[in-house]
């Protein structure tokens, strides 16, 4: 069927449904039939192509062909297979086990997100309005659909006011498209000329509307494309793509180093023998296999990804859910949040609790029926909650919306938008047609040239404007938001119901103030900005009354600085605003443009900078910011879209508390990788002392050693140290800067002198135990170097701190190193596996000292960082 050429009779009919939609029942039954309203996602692979992927780094590629030489000497010399074979390709897939866990674990966790920021839809149920996600409507349900709102689903409209689509993702079109529900003619309308069809992938720019349901998921003009669209965003962070180049550099100074220590092994060869022998030249080359694995930080990757995704989780479980991974580092130094007043640093419960008014019933009636929030038949209002309260208002009044539209329905409107600020709807009467109109009183009042007064209606004298103006900011100095209502009365409806057409020479009715009570949290809130260096900015709608008493009572508004208006910004240059932005807290009476201004003043400035907003125009503004961010309550589908977090709960202090999460994930980063370069340069330097100061084609560790080291003693502390709790005093110090490179404020320095002091401490164990044997100074460096590097992922906990006066626990840690003990001691004690690991029995004093000077990795860290907290001071 070609919906756009039926009448909206019709294709109810055709559909099986009604202007009040379907029932529960009816909906369940279809959803059954048809399926959830998703396109089609592409495969995910199995676990076995993701094990096999496993295979493909450059690393593991040089163990396996390792391991195969390995398998080939000793096939030859011997007649069988050397343990290393064994131990090299169980470390292999062991690792590839943990690499395939480790992805599972991180699309978990972006799949849960994604599923708490699932779309929704209002949509008619038995004739009640209800939210249900968007997954769940089936053809025939009938949607209400508003301003900022994704269309979910191919729709025919059913009812329009002044509704405007956004359909460039289908018609290329980047002009919205005027829509109504008016028949079409003709036998095939192109799809951008449907002008009374609303599809999938678009979304509504302007105005409102209903809409019948008549295809969903794979069915709709956008599933039938949907081949050629890609869904997944593997953007990855800057802090991951700085660290995916490190080990691309890594890799290629490494391989240039194997090469160069292989070559000089074949000359000391050489020199000796006279001859290259193939025992003597795989012994190099495993020498040289054995500085590839040590100096790789194979687990890097993973533990970052890890760490993001546990802190992401841990994000939304506080009400900010991340939609985009960079925003995580972002958070961690914002210094400055552009934050709206409503419903975010308020509570978003307007009440209505002053009226002014010469008639009570006829303000009530007014603001009841110019807005689009809906009173259920069990008494309950639905709506964005400043309307919510108008009705809610009016109910108290005795008057019931339902009641109140049966007898004079809406036939025209002019919607509301943040330029005008304020809204018109046209209702017909027993004597003609009455419009109401209601907004912000200076904005209205401006369009009022007479007054309802002493029951008539009378001119409006410029003292009766002052007085009215008295009166709001009288209201606003009480922090109450300040609605004025007025109408106009026509015999025939008219026939421009414009804005411009509808709103001049109305006759003023009263106003209403609202309180919307400040969040008790976010006082503390924004006590903790200041503390953490972090500078709020209230952004509002509202009068400049309204919006500086807000500001005093919460403590945004400091000494010196001031509060600005949306007409007072226009008219300040953008050099001189730029170079003063950082005098003004307040901004009031705004337009989206002006939010954008703000943010690039701020960015300007070189400050990290996040934006709050929740209508469709404030989209810009949320795009220009650092952290963008969408409110989850009130926000619109398109803000959603374009922020990089949306918060559950609509709350300041959520944005506060997501950049204390933020800051302790980058914290917990800096520590796993100071922690893991310092082991792999520990490695690196005692492979490289062997290969000068002990030569004869020997190493003090094979990469069997290494490669235990690394996957028991290294990733598990690595991956525990990134769920760290947040050291205390982490919102007590400024932010860092943008520019900041993981490896500034010492932690390149750092990892350089704590790797040379572990290998020190290994070399002085081999030599001690080499004066017994070779294998005997390996066992001991084995030892030590071991302990080092579990117990230096206990010193790594801060990276400035003494462990030994924190207040908190990791008891993740403790377990990881733990694990890590139990496992490695089997390879020391049972006789079977140390011969695997070419390791030997040590004697009670050598197992002592192995151990002690393993152990010393601790206070000789703690002594540095005590030199290091005293020398900050100063």
């Amino acid at each position: 069927m070609k919906h756009y050429l039926e009448s909206t009779e019709s294709v109810l009919k055709e559909v099986e449904s009604s202007a009040s939609g379907l029932t529960a029942e009816e909906a369940a039954k279809r959803l059954e039939k048809v399926g959830q309203n998703k396109l089609d996602e592409p495969p995910k692979p199995t676990l076995l192509a993701r094990f096999i992927e496993q295979f493909k780094n450059p690393m593991i590629i040089v163990l396996i062909v390792a391991a195969v030489i390995s398998a080939i000497t000793g096939i030859i010399s011997e007649g069988k297979l050397d343990a290393d074979v064994f131990i090299i390709m169980f470390v292999v897939i062991a690792n590839a086990v943990l690499g395939v866990y480790q992805e599972n674990k991180a699309e978990s966790a972006i799949e849960a997100l994604q599923a708490m920021s699932a779309a929704q839809s209002k949509v008619y149920r038995s004739g009640e309005m209800i939210v249900i996600p968007s997954s769940e409507l089936v053809p025939g349900d009938v949607i209400a659909l508003e301003a900022g709102d994704n269309v979910p689903a191919d729709c025919r409209i059913i009812e329009a006011a002044a509704l405007k689509a956004e359909e460039s993702a289908l018609t290329g079109e980047s002009v919205p498209s005027e829509k109504d529900s008016d028949i079409l003619t003709g036998e095939e309308v192109p799809l951008g000329d449907r002008k009374n069809m609303l599809y999938m992938g678009s979304s509504i720019a302007y105005g409102r509307a209903e809409a019948v349901v008549v295809a969903t998921g794979m069915e709709t003009e956008m599933g039938k494309i949907a081949g050629a669209i890609a869904n997944a965003d593997d953007d990855e962070t800057p802090l991951q793509k700085s660290l995916d180049q490190l080990s691309k550099i890594l890799s290629i100074a490494v391989l240039v180093i194997c090469v160069i220590i292989l070559g000089i092994n074949v000359l000391q060869m050489l020199v000796k023998e006279g001859v290259i022998t193939l025992p003597g030249f795989l012994s190099s080359f495993m020498i040289a296999v054995s500085l590839a694995v040590a100096a790789i930080p194979e687990g890097l990757a993973a533990v970052v990804t890890v760490v993001l995704s546990i802190g992401v989780t841990n994000m939304s479980k506080r009400g900010a859910i991340i939609r985009r991974l960079t925003a995580v580092e972002a958070l961690g130094c914002a210094q400055v949040i552009c934050s709206d007043k409503t419903g975010t640093l308020t509570q978003n419960k307007m009440t209505v609790v002053r009226e002014n008014t010469e008639d009570k019933e006829l303000l009530a009636r007014a603001m009841a029926l110019c807005c689009d929030a809906v009173l259920n038949s069990d008494d309950t209002v639905a709506g964005e909650p400043t309307e919510a309260a108008l009705v809610a208002y009016a109910h108290k009044c005795g008057l019931k919306k339902y009641e109140l539209e049966a007898a004079t329905p809406r036939v025209a409107e002019a919607p509301f938008d943040s330029m005008r600020k304020m809204m018109s709807t046209v209702h017909r009467t027993d004597n003609g047609y009455i419009q109401y109109t209601k907004g912000a009183p200076d904005e209205v009042l401006k369009n009022c040239t007479h007054m309802f007064k002493e029951g008539g209606v009378r001119i409006m004298t410029e003292s009766d404007r002052l007085e009215i103006l008295r009166r709001n900011k009288e209201m606003a100095d009480q922090a109450l938001r300040v609605l004025l209502a007025a109408y106009r009365e026509y015999d025939e409806l008219p026939s421009d119901t414009s804005p411009e057409g509808l709103e001049h020479d109305l006759i003023y009715i009263g106003m209403t103030g609202m309180i919307d009570p400040v969040r008790p949290e976010v006082k503390d809130a924004i006590g903790l900005c200041r503390t953490a260096g972090i500078r709020p900015v209230m952004i509002t709608g509202d009068h400049r009354d309204t919006a500086v008493a807000i500001a005093k009572e919460l403590g945004i508004l400091g000494e010196g600085q001031q509060a600005l208006t949306g007409a007072e910004l226009s008219k300040i240059p953008d050099d001189e605003f730029n170079a003063h932005v950082e005098d003004y807290s307040v901004y009031a009476r705004v337009q989206p443009e002006h939010k954008v201004r703000i943010v690039n003043a701020w960015r300007k400035k070189g400050m990290t900078t996040a934006m709050t907003g929740d209508g469709v125009n404030d989209a810009p503004s949320i795009k220009s910011a650092d952290i963008g961010v969408g409110m989850g309550i009130t926000g619109t589908d398109v803000t959603k879209n374009v922020a990089d977090m949306v918060l559950t709960d609509d709350n300041f202090a959520t944005i506060v508390g997501a950049v204390e999460e933020g800051r302790r994930i980058y914290d917990n980063i800096r520590k796993a990788i100071q922690f893991l370069l310092s082991s792999n340069l520990s490695e690196v330097l005692c492979i490289l002392a062997a290969t000068f100061f002990i030569g004869e084609g020997r190493s003090i560790f094979s990469p069997v050693h290494l490669l235990w080291i690394n996957l028991i003693s290294d990733c598990f502390p690595a991956i525990a140290l990134g769920m760290e709790p947040a050291e205390q005093g982490i919102m007590s110090r400024k932010p860092r800067s943008s520019n900041s490179h993981i490896f500034s404020d010492g932690l390149g320095i750092n990892l350089l002198w704590q790797g040379a002091v572990i290998a020190v401490l290994t070399l002085v164990s081999y030599f001690i135990g080499a004066q017994t044997s070779p294998e005997a100074g390996t066992t001991m460096a084995f030892i030590t170097l071991c302990v080092c590097e579990m117990l230096h992922a206990w010193d790594m906990r801060s990276l400035k701190g003494s462990v030994f006066t924190m207040k908190s626990r990791n008891i993740v840690l403790i377990g990881a190193i733990a694990l890590s003990a139990l496992l490695t001691i089997p390879v020391l004690f049972i006789p079977s596996l140390r011969t695997m690991f070419s390791l030997e029995a040590l004697t009670g004093a050598n197992y002592l000292w192995a151990f002690l000077a393993g152990a010393c990795i601790v206070p000789i860290v703690e002594i540095v960082k005590c030199f290091q907290r005293a020398a900050d001071k100063k």
